[in-house]
């Protein structure tokens, strides 16, 4: 692991036992948020959706309980009045993976197919509307991108995306794929960049989990209408940049 990664070398017993006690409480719960998530898609797709957001909430409410982690939210203002738009985030752990869920719109995210292969939670997970792509094939994956996100854009639904890619070292901004900046160039919906510093508490490769305040900025919306990608990219990247070195300045 990197350097950002062991910024927390935190190894009191507690920790060991509050992460034994998050991981079991998580992954004894994912199957039963599962069977109701399956079970509520048949009656509609916003019962599914709820019956996810609940699950995440659950996961949050035990990871204070068990490790002593919370987070707070700023910027929260920012997405007030806003049908529909793209989210780019930063990513460095699960966390937002579920957060992000939790505390933004109702929304799809953009993942890789596999995740949708596994018994009971990947199916649970298909059946939210995710825009799932073949990473090996760039050309299918950017056109199921620009189809469904487009799709899900004009249905209300906000599309979550994490442009890195890959779960990053705390700290670390990669390079964004255009994935998400092309969307925006083709639908002109605006693209909200999130930032956070969760790999600080829960970092990635990693069993344990730390106490503390995760924090999670929401910046301002970014207009797309007669950009281009790469001057959309940029802008949303600038800015996650700066406020994830801010946050771990603070």
């Amino acid at each position: 692991m990197t350097q950002q990664d062991t910024l927390l070398q935190d190894n009191r017993p507690k920790n060991y036992i509050g992460s034994a006690l998050l991981f079991v409480g998580i992954f004894s719960s994912v199957t039963l948020a599962s069977i109701l998530i399956l079970a509520a898609r048949l009656f509609s797709f916003q019962w599914a959706y709820k019956v996810s957001t609940i699950w995440c909430w659950s996961v949050m409410a035990m990871s204070k309980l068990f490790c002593g982690l919370s987070y707070q939210v700023e910027g929260l203002e920012n997405i007030k009045g806003i049908s529909a738009a793209i989210i780019l985030s930063n990513h460095q752990s699960a966390w937002e993976t579920l957060a992000l869920r939790y505390l933004l719109p109702m929304q799809v995210v953009l993942l890789k197919r596999s995740l949708t292969w596994f018994p009971l939670w990947g199916w649970a997970l298909l059946s939210l509307k995710p825009i799932d792509i073949d990473r090996k094939k760039q050309r299918s994956a950017m056109r199921t991108l620009l189809d469904k996100g487009a799709q899900s854009l004009k249905d209300n639904l906000w599309v979550l995306i994490f442009p890195e890619g890959t779960r990053t070292a705390a700290g670390e901004v990669r390079e964004f794929s255009a994935g998400g900046a092309m969307l925006a160039q083709k639908t002109g919906y605006p693209v909200i960049p999130v930032a956070h510093n969760a790999g600080n508490f829960w970092p990635r490769y990693s069993f344990l989990k730390y106490p503390g305040v995760i924090k999670v900025k929401i910046g301002t919306a970014i207009e797309t209408q007669g950009r281009k990608a790469a001057e959309i990219n940029a802008e949303a990247k600038a800015w996650i940049t700066q406020a994830v070195h801010d946050m771990n300045k603070s």
